[in-house]
Formats: structure tokens, C-alpha cells, sequence
């Protein structure tokens, strides 16, 4: 469906989850004194003629952890001693002294294999600084059992996203079958127990998709989305983060103008504006003419969804004496708005506001390139961009795949550290998609291409724009935001004008604002903007 808009003005004072596919192919026979290919790739050293004996010392673990108080468990993770866990028979005969059992006859495991796979010594596999949980979580202990699991998983996981990037299907379907297995070990409501259950599903839908050239996900309703969307921005402060350092930003670059528009590349609700709206209202000097232009995809069900959003913003203008007009542009993709649609006068200022938006225009034929065109000619006042602080746009799919699981890990930290459910639940199946995509999509169906802070610099340099530096107000506002958050962890960090919020040390979005540099007067009729 091609782009259509809605109009409403409002003179002040006037009314106005999918399951895992997983393939069923049986593990290939091995000769009995080999290492088993799947321990292996995980980071295990047995031999296929031992296995069964070392799954009787595990099982043998697992009953004398269950007999064993909780204060027995709690002394076991702070004391034993954690042999080389490759060596998987004497790490679990440790563990068994530990808890003063008597372990079976020992199994000899050779220790002249050669090294395993390198594994990224920076992937947070399970946060090294837990936060306290609360609730039903508050007496919870993770096993050193438990913790093994976790650490296998994560291998696992990632001999598995380099079989997918070898074409080496079968051996990626049958570690899919090692994964589900895995998931059953371990805690599957936080941690690395979630988390590996999404890359899990996103893996599994590659994988069955692969006859695809580029898989698509399925589609949500623009209710459903929006509904995900709300819930992630109330489990967690990153897109209240956002809002408000874009807020405080455009107030200050409309500072002394009497008519300003705002065009918003993702409407979703409105959320961000009542703030803005109300602030406005407050500005010495009385508040200026309020256009709004919101972007977003039209209704399946014929509603004129964005129009019923401009109602509501325009009745809370009205009740503030904010004279405000809003115009809604519905389009499924941004890089099919075109600037005639937006309407814009040469007495306005203008500010441009991308919430997570400018990654989705990476793909094939780099449609960033025309969409920041027609942004510089609009000459805005501002231009507010806020971004995932991470690089998923990278061609290697194992280099991808890595540092998404590494985000994510921390991500799903931050959110299990600051919510309950049900809002906990919803926010996560907006993360999983976004995992989904990045993991199982390719080609034009590959959206979330997120860059870091960096590379943007260089593009919106690159396209004419210069940088504005987010001041001391924006950085106190951030600061205020978080203490509204009980949860310890967040910091925002300021970056060469521009400002990051993460978890601990780990930045996870990144605000940037920026105004177009004027053309030289003397090449500006030489440039046609398709």
C-alpha cells in the first residue's frame, strides 16, 4: 500500500512466537574410541566409548545436589575447586568429593587433544555484577552444575552459527537438537537460559528456511506491534532514554521560534509528544505554532490509526493552550515518503526525529543515501538520531551472529533486573524479534542493521550534516530518568557531544543530534533530488 496522509489542526483554546523447527535426523555412529564430534564442538573432551559411564556421573551429581541442603549448594559454588572443565569426568568427580559422595570407577579421558574452537572471551554469558533479584527469584542459587550447562550452551550455540555460516546444514540441525536439549538444563526464565532460547529459535528458522533466499519472519498486525512496542518501552528506560534526550534537544533548538514542526519517522502511539506539548506550553513567552508530522504504517483493518493518535495529542494541546496542527503520513517502508508529503513551510523550524529508525534504511541499495538527501534539504534545526550501540550490518554471518549475542546477553540483563511480569514477557518478544531478524533474515527481509555511534558519524558527515552537542540540560534529564528505575546498573555516559545509555559498562543506544551544513550558494542549482 502506497503512502497516504491525515490532517487535523487544533487552534489553542478550541475542541478538536513462534515454536523452533528443529530437524529429526539421527547423530552419525562413531568409532568407540573417538571424541564425540557434538561434545566436542562444545567444548568437551570424551570419548564415544566413555559416554555412558559419564552420564552416570552426572546423573550420579545431579542426585547427591538434589539430597544436599541449600546451604551445602551455596558452599559448593563459592568453594569447590573448578578443574579444567574440559576434562569432564574429573571436573564432575570434584564436584562430587565436594559434596563428600562417593563417585564410580574413573574414567580415563585423554589431555593431548588439540585446543578447541576460540570462543570470545567478552561474551556475556551471565552477568559478572548480578543485580538482587526480587520476588520469586530472591533465594534462587545457580548451581556450579547449572553454570557448566550455560557455559556449554553458549559453545554450542556458537558451533552451530559457524556450521550455518559453512553451509553445513546437518551438523547444525543435529546441534539443534543438542541446544533443546541444553535449554531443559538450565533456568529458561532469565539469564542465559532466555536469551539462548531465542538465538536457539532464530537459528532453528534459518535453518529451515534455508532454501530461501532471505527468510521472512512472520508479520505482526500494526496493533500487535504497537503492543509489543508499548510494553518495551514501559519494561525498560531505553526508548524513555530516547524520548526524552530528543525532547530536551528539539526544545532547545526551537528556543525564540514562533512556528516549528516536528516530523516524526516513527509516530507509534505518540508517546514521545505529550512532553514536548507540555513544555512548549511552558516556554516564556507563550508557545509557538505545534505542526507534527507522524510517519507510520497504515491500518490493515481501513482504521486511520495515525489520525486517531493526532486526536488525542491535538485535545492535549487544546487543554494547554498549545495552538498545534497534526498531519499523519502512512507508509509501510520510510524510504517510501517522499518530502512533498510532508508539507513543509520556509518560515518553520524544523526538526527531523529518527528513534531507531535510519539502521532500517542499510539494505540492499542503500536507500539511507536518498532519505538523508531530502533530510539536508528540508534545512532542519535539528536532526535527532538514536540508535543501538552495536554492529549487526556486518556481512560475516558468525561476526554477526557473535555480536548479537553479545548485546543481547546484556540487554536481557538490564531487563531482568527491572521488571515483573506481564510487561517483562511482552518486552522480550519485542527484543526477540529483533534477534529473529538479525540472526535468521538476509537480503531486503534484513532490517535491523543496526550500526554503532562511530559509523554514523561518518555517514551524517558525509551527507552534509554537522554535529550539535546534547548539553549539560539533555545529560541531567537522562539522569533524572534513571532514578525512576529502582534498579542499579544504568549509566549514562556522555561521548564526544553525544549521549549513551548502558548497562554497567556496556553502552547499549546512543542519541546524536545534527543540522544540515548549508550547500555553497553557488552549486545549489546544479543538485536534482530524485
Amino acid at each position: 500500500m502506497g503512502p497516504y496522509d491525515s490532517s487535523i489542526s487544533a487552534p489553542a483554546g478550541s475542541s478538536s512466537t513462534s515454536s523452533s523447527a528443529c530437524s529429526s535426523s539421527t547423530k552419525p555412529r562413531q568409532p568407540p574410541d573417538q571424541m564425540d564430534h557434538l561434545l566436542a564442538g562444545a567444548g568437551y573432551k570424551v570419548r564415544s566409548n566413555d559416554l555412558h559411564q559419564v552420564a552416570e556421573r552426572l546423573e550420579h551429581l545431579e542426585t547427591a545436589m538434589v539430597k544436599s541442603s541449600p546451604v551445602e549448594i551455596s558452599e559448593l559454588g563459592h568453594d569447590a575447586v573448578h578443574y579444567n572443565p574440559t576434562d569432564l569426568a574429573s571436573w564432575v568427580d570434584s564436584l562430587l568429593t565436594e559434596l563428600n559422595t562417593n563417585p564410580p570407577a574413573a574414567v580415563g579421558v585423554p589431555t593431548d587433544l588439540p585446543d578447541l574452537h576460540p570462543f570470545p572471551a567478552d561474551i556475556n554469558m551471565y552477568s559478572n555484577n548480578p543485580p538482587p533479584l526480587h520476588g520469586e527469584f530472591s533465594q534462587q542459587v545457580v548451581t556450579p552444575l547449572e553454570e557448566d550447562v550455560s557455559i556449554r550452551l553458549v559453545h554450542v550455540l556458537m558451533t552451530c552459527a559457524e556450521a550455518v555460516q559453512r553451509g553445513d546444514l546437518s551438523l547444525a540441525s543435529l546441534l539443534i537438537d543438542d541446544l533443546q536439549a541444553l535449554l531443559g538444563r538450565v533456568n529458561s526464565v532469565c539469564g542465559i537460559g532466555k536469551v539462548g532460547s531465542f538465538f536457539v529459535d532464530a537459528l532453528s528458522r534459518r535453518i529451515v528456511n534455508s532454501s530461501q533466499n532471505g527468510v521472512v519472519q512472520d508479520d505482526l498486525s500494526a496493533y500487535e506491534n504497537e503492543m509489543l512496542y508499548h510494553h518495551y518501552y514501559e519494561a525498560c528506560p531505553y526508548l524513555k532514554f530516547a524520548h526524552f534526550t530528543a525532547n530536551q534537544a528539539i526544545l532547545e533548538a526551537f528556543d525564540g521560534q514562533d512556528c516549528v514542526h516536528v516530523i516524526d519517522f516513527n509516530l507509534m502511539q505518540g508517546l514521545q509528544w505529550p512532553a514536548l506539548i507540555q513544555a512548549l506550553a511552558l516556554r516564556p513567552g507563550g508557545p509557538p505554532l505545534l505542526r507534527l508530522t507522524g510517519i507510520g504504517p497504515p491500518s490493515p483493518d481501513g482504521r486511520d490509526s495515525l489520525r486517531e493518535i493526532g486526536l488525542k495529542l491535538a485535545e492535549l494541546a487544546r487543554s494547554v493552550n498549545v495552538r498545534f496542527a497534526f498531519r499523519g503520513v502512512a507508509a509501510s517502508r520510510l524510504e517510501d515518503v517522499k518530502p512533498w508529503m510532508l508539507q513543509v513551510s520556509p518560515k518553520e523550524a524544523v526538526a527531523v526525529n529518527s528513534i531507531m529508525q535510519l539502521h532500517k534504511l542499510l539494505g540492499p541499495g542503500q536507500p539511507i543515501d536518498v532519505v538523508l538527501d531530502w533530510i539536508h534539504d528540508l534545512n532542519p534545526k535539528i536532526v535527532m538520531v538514536v540508535e543501538q550501540e552495536s554492529n549487526h550490518n556486518q556481512s560475516v554471518f558468525l561476526d554477526r551472529f557473535t555480536e548479537a549475542l553479545y548485546y543481547y546477553s546484556t540487554m536481557f540483563d538490564s531487563l531482568d533486573a527491572c521488571t515483573a511480569q506481564p510487561v517483562k514477557s511482552l518486552a522480550e518478544l519485542y527484543i526477540q524479534r529483533e534477534i529473529c531478524n538479525v540472526v535468521c533474515c538476509e537480503g531486503s527481509a534484513r532490517v535491523e542493521r543496526h550500526e554503532l555511534l562511530a559509523t554514523w558519524r561518518d555517514r551524517l558527515t558525509n551527507a552534509g550534516f554537522a554535529p550539535l552537542h546534547l548539553g549539560s540540560n539533555a545529560f541531567k534529564q537522562a539522569r533524572m530518568l534513571l532514578t525512576l528505575f529502582s534498579a542499579e546498573g544504568y549509566s549514562v555516559e556522555e561521548n564526544e557531544g553525544c549521549l549513551t545509555l548502558g548497562w554497567h559498562s556496556r553502552p547499549l543506544i546512543a542519541a546524536s543530534a545534527w543540522q544540515a551544513v548549508p550547500e555553497p550558494s553557488a552549486t545549489m542549482g546544479q543538485i536534482n533530488h530524485p
